[in-house]
């Protein structure tokens, strides 16, 4: 039996932040789900590979280099992605890292404070890309009355940690934007969600020992007792960019292994 709903043949997709990471693992599964798929990352290697991965199932992959902090070239990148794909059904905003550093010099503690600059550029990798993101194509999504918004937030919006304030800070406001644009794009059949991983490691990125190491450090911390796999944050952000979702607009879904709850 085929559930249709969950089907994503015929949309069309654009993951910012998709070279590598969470990004990558959402745009194998859409495409497999039926989707065409564009692209971005900061360099052209990381997405033509992601593209390549997105064609061999038989879908249109479109590799887009743009910083997503930086409006005009998310404006640029709308025209590209319209003209490419010749509408657009899900925008899913990925682009997020970290700095670690304390607000204020400890006396106890070695190392400078956090800048501003650092500051900024945090919020903006991990909020502001979102606001670029559904600024630039929000008119064609509103103006086609239908489309799935999905922005990738993390478990770090609802759990605190230390020395990592302008992260959690901008994922928990993600969260915020998220549940407010949700409302404003209710009335054009809009959807807005989130979602909020936790330990998702690329294991592209890594060597044997250190995802050996992350999956040792995550048996203790985690109730289920190990790192997600990026598959598993593709198929919910299929789900969410479904019909099977047509009645979810507003929410930040968690997905831990229970990280956050314990």
């Amino acid at each position: 039996m085929t559930l249709t709903e969950y089907s994503l043949e015929g949309k069309r997709v654009l993951i910012t932040g998709a070279g590598r990471g969470i990004g990558k693992g959402i745009a194998l599964v859409v495409a497999e789900a039926g989707a065409d798929v564009a692209v971005t990352g900061l360099t052209p290697t990381g997405v033509g590979r992601v593209a390549e991965a997105v064609a061999a199932f038989g879908r249109r992959g479109v590799p887009l280099v743009c910083d997503a902090t930086k409006q005009e070239e998310m404006d640029r990148l709308s025209a590209q992605v319209l003209e490419k794909l010749g509408a657009l059904d899900v925008l899913i905003n990925c682009v997020g890292d970290a700095i670690l550093g304390p607000v204020a010099v400890r006396p106890d503690k070695e190392g400078a404070a956090m800048t501003q600059a650092d500051w900024q550029r945090i919020v903006d990798i991990n909020l502001t890309e979102a606001f670029l993101g559904c600024r630039a194509f929000g008119p064609h999504l509103l103006a086609q009355r239908k489309g799935s918004v999905i922005n990738i937030s993390s478990y770090a919006a609802v759990r605190a940690s230390a020395l990592r304030s302008a992260y959690d800070a901008a994922k928990a406001g993600l969260a915020q934007f998220t549940r407010c644009l949700a409302l404003e794009w209710a009335p054009y059949d809009v959807r807005v969600n989130a979602i909020a991983p936790g330990q998702f490691p690329d294991p592209e990125q890594l060597s044997v020992g250190d995802m050996r190491r992350r999956q040792e450090q995550a048996a203790k911390q985690v109730p289920l007792r190990r790192v997600g796999q990026l598959r598993e944050v593709g198929l919910l952000a299929a789900y969410l960019a479904s019909d099977a979702s047509a009645y979810v607009t507003g929410q930040q879904f968690v997905i831990d292994g229970g990280q956050s709850i314990a």
